[in-house]
């Protein structure tokens, strides 16, 4: 794909000043574009970003979303931007189209588009099949809601380079030629409903993502998941599927699917023997079936066995998801900043062993904190809450489980650690978007492992250091 046709002498409102807002701008002036940023927030709450708006004298604009906006060919939304600003009601009255910049950057990259969506699981999965791609020796870049804009890095990417992107369902929802050479949905559970008004319509914006595919390139789904194999599914692509829970019999479909204590892969006819199950280096039933989607996503991409093999044993996982935080008095803390839905909250508590301190709360994306209860029964002790949502959690939860209101971060750590007794874990996993509290959730994570490490320094609520 490239449409640089699409950016060259064109006038592009950008809307929202975020990082990828920013690298979008970037990538249309460098492309002989004429970017316009806006954004609501002050400028005081934008000067970093300014500053670097300034510096290639890239025009901007800071507390409303005026009317010069209407003035661009087209848009390109900043994926936390609200459908339902005023401004994106009037460029759809006038006519202007609007993508995402996950559409803007396509558009310029030469190279395969390896995309990975789903409720839970994104981050590590795309992750770990950017590492088997980097592995197997082709030029790769691992970006998207990841961390890094795709906007920021298409290009570098030639004709026999790979993207491997994360793609949330608010960047599907305006795209129009994005079509990925390996499109992956882990899985499709209830989460922003704040913005959607319906699980439904969550759904649909997460599969647009094989919308615009050919039957060259691959679909690859989750057999174990129930949601994503009743849903429609009248797209062109070439269906795989993974499954790590599934008996299936000799006439299996293709893709990847654990066989016993082993996962194997079945592609053009062909039988694949890839590792087993325990020699995967990041553990528990629901990173197996991660490692089943990068594994399928890579043997489409014609990358061997043996490498894929090799990146699956030594890859521990990522930052934020089920991380390690340390121990401190015997005390274990495990750092899930990226929990940010009920279900991924549900996963968390099941990895667990022993008893649970859970930490969470922040801003409620209109999650059912009801649906823990089986699995926080009898294992999670206390539930310490925190942010916009914690009278929420309390209201659905404390009936069953001892509820302890924090005020901060801090408080909930103090608090969370003189509840637990050697052997157990204290789990911050939120079921909640950061944004009352932090800018992101890899803040929300810093700041839980640095106050960790002032336990361990003996600066908390009397901790003792292990030896």
């Amino acid at each position: 794909m490239n449409r640089i046709d699409r950016l060259y002498d064109r006038k592009v409102g950008i809307v929202g000043m975020a990082r990828s807002g920013v690298a979008a701008a970037e990538l249309v002036l460098e492309l002989g574009g004429r970017p316009f940023v806006s954004d609501i927030l002050p400028e005081k709450n934008l000067l970093e970003v300014i500053a670097r708006l300034e510096k290639k004298n890239i025009p901007f604009e800071c507390g409303k979303h005026s009317n010069r906006l209407l003035e661009s060919d087209y848009l390109v939304l900043s994926p936390g931007v609200p459908a339902s600003l005023d401004i994106i009601t009037g460029a759809t009255a006038a006519g202007i189209p609007i993508f995402s910049e996950i559409e803007l950057a396509f558009w310029v990259c030469r190279g395969r588009v390896l995309a990975v969506t789903g409720s839970n699981g994104k981050t590590t999965t795309t992750t770990l099949l950017g590492e088997i791609c980097k592995a197997s020796g082709r030029p790769t870049v691992v970006a998207g809601n990841i961390g890094t804009p795709f906007s920021e890095v298409a290009r570098q990417v030639g004709e026999d380079g790979l993207a491997v992107i994360e793609v949330s369902s608010f960047q599907l929802e305006r795209i129009e030629q994005f079509a990925p050479y390996v499109a992956i949905l882990l899985n499709l559970t209830p989460d922003h409903l704040d913005r959607y008004d319906s699980f439904e319509s969550y759904c649909a914006a997460k599969l647009r993502i094989f919308e615009n595919q050919t039957a060259e390139q691959f679909a690859i789904l989750n057999g174990d998941d129930p949601v994503s194999m009743k849903a429609p599914f009248p797209y062109a692509g070439h269906r795989l599927m993974f499954s790590t829970e599934n008996q299936y019999p000799d006439q299996s479909p293709e893709g990847v699917l654990k066989r016993g204590e082993r996962l194997s892969g079945r592609l053009s006819g062909n039988e694949i023997d890839i590792i087993e199950v325990d020699k995967i280096g990041i553990p528990g039933p629901h990173n197996h079936s991660n490692a089943a989607a990068a594994s399928a996503a890579a043997l489409a991409c014609g990358i061997d066995v043996e490498t894929i093999a090799a990146v699956l044993e030594r890859f521990k996982g990522v930052e934020h998801r089920l991380e390690d935080a340390g121990k401190v008095g015997g005390v274990h803390f495990v750092n899930d900043s990226k929990g940010t839905n009920v279900d991924a909250v549900i996963v968390a508590i099941r990895s667990m062993t022993g008893k649970v301190n859970l930490i969470a709360g922040g801003r409620d994306k209109a999650g059912d904190f009801t649906r823990l209860l089986p699995d926080a029964t009898g294992k999670v002790e206390h539930l310490i809450v925190l942010g916009e949502a914690k009278d929420k959690i309390f209201e659905q939860l404390g009936r069953h489980i001892p509820v302890v209101m924090a005020r901060s971060m801090a408080d909930a750590v103090r608090k969370a650690y003189d509840l637990s007794h050697p052997g157990d874990t204290v789990l911050l996993s939120p079921g909640c978007a950061s944004f009352d509290m932090y800018g992101n959730f890899e803040e929300r994570g810093r700041d839980f492992k640095n106050l960790v490490c002032r336990l361990k320094n003996g600066k908390g609520s009397g901790a003792t250091v292990d030896a």
